[in-house]
């Protein structure tokens, strides 16, 4: 991933943002508000904020637009009924915006199974992606990994801990790699008692200690699933053995990951909590641009704690450990059904609890394809959604 051409600094890098309107998808617009003459912004995609998506088309003047649905296509050119813009609908244009020819630079950053599609186009269509989607690797990563291997494309991690584990990777031989270990912030719940943890709520979930995410990511935080799809993703970037893959919580947030060496080295990224340094990085890489994003006072830095997860605690860290096992659909399996179990809570049909128990009832009740195509990955995602509504809809639960 080290030989890219990219344009020079005196040439924009044409770039498309998928999930615009998201956490990382604004934070990666203030990336390029920081360097304007650095990159053309030529689509960007939302599923249902219209009203921001409008905002960011008076500002950036993209060539086009992609929203979730018809009716959403339709309002959007209410508010900018003068502006000149092509504007798609649905997963059709997702895919249209991340395989134009005048993008570098596609920032997959739609959340969940629905990012997929997109990223495996934009590669096809030899544009750099930078991978904010971490359910993409978790449920189709052989395939994103097959198109890699026949096309020349490129896949930048933006997740904190991938872009760390990446950068300690600069120039190591991955022979000489014997752990990569994943940091934890432990979310809200890292010192409360288990026994409370079915009085959880959504505000509690919700509230971070470190970062400000998404509300998704921020519960599957709280549960420890976000680690957990982190270490199904990180095998399937960096292509090492399971058991090479160790996970530490970390509360401070600090060291956003490590790499440890055969010779006993270890390898830190440090950095305050802060996503837009992972994102300007996949956006500039390989070259790093000097920005004004805090820095750390190392004077102010007394302690930096970890200690192991607990699974007992945070059952859901296990599940994606034995999703990773079992192979095959297994992952897209426990994707789609903490997808559907998280909205669940998040719409408070389910308690916290409920969301680890229904993800490993799907996972016990369904049957795995070894080598799956892209078909048997939306089956079986598709089943898996049903099974965790039909079963968080039954009497007993």
């Amino acid at each position: 991933m080290s030989d890219f051409t990219f344009p020079s600094s005196e040439t924009p890098r044409g770039l498309a943002v998928l999930g615009a309107t998201g956490s990382i998808g604004t934070q990666t617009l203030e990336v390029v508000r920081l360097f304007p003459d650095r990159f053309d912004v030529r689509a960007l995609t939302c599923d249902g904020n219209v009203e921001l998506l409008a905002e960011q088309v008076r500002e950036f003047r993209p060539e086009m637009v992609a929203v979730g649905a018809q009716e959403r296509a339709d309002e959007f050119r209410t508010l900018l009924p003068n502006v000149d813009v092509e504007v798609s609908v649905g997963q059709d244009g997702l895919c249209a915006a991340a395989t134009r020819s005048d993008v570098d630079v596609v920032m997959a950053a739609v959340v969940g199974f629905a990012g997929l599609v997109p990223v495996l186009e934009a590669l096809r269509a030899e544009n750099t992606v930078a991978l904010a989607n971490k359910e993409t690797m978790v449920v189709g990563g052989t395939l994103v990994n097959d198109v890699l291997d026949h096309h020349d494309a490129h896949l930048l991690p933006v997740d904190s801990e991938h872009s760390a584990i990446f950068q300690c990777l600069a120039g190591e031989s991955e022979r000489t790699v014997e752990n990569l270990i994943l940091t934890a912030s432990g979310g809200p719940f890292r010192t409360r008692d288990a026994n409370t943890f079915d009085d959880i709520t959504v505000e509690e979930a919700l509230d971070h200690p470190n970062w400000s995410m998404g509300a998704k990511i921020t519960i599957d935080s709280a549960t420890m699933m976000n680690k957990g799809l982190e270490v199904i993703e990180a095998q399937r970037l960096f292509d090492v053995d399971v058991e090479q893959i160790q996970v530490l919580v970390h509360p401070q947030s600090i060291v956003h990951s490590m790499v440890a060496f055969a010779d006993g080295a270890v390898k830190a990224e440090l950095g305050v909590p802060d996503m837009k340094v992972p994102i300007q990085y996949a956006l500039s890489y390989p070259a790093r641009w000097p920005a004004p994003h805090e820095r750390l006072d190392w004077a102010e830095l007394t302690r930096l704690d970890f200690e192991r997860p607990d699974t007992g605690k945070f059952p859901c860290l296990r599940l994606a450990y034995d999703a990773l096992d079992a192979g095959g659909t297994a992952p897209a399996i426990l994707n789609a059904a903490n997808e559907a179990a998280v909205g669940l809570f998040l719409n408070e049909q389910i308690s916290f609890l409920g969301i680890p128990r229904l993800i490993e009832q799907t996972l016990g009740r369904m049957s795995v394809v070894e080598s799956p195509a892209l078909d048997d990955l939306v089956a079986a995602d598709e089943e898996a959604r049903r099974r965790v509504e039909e079963r968080a809809a039954a009497p007993s639960n």
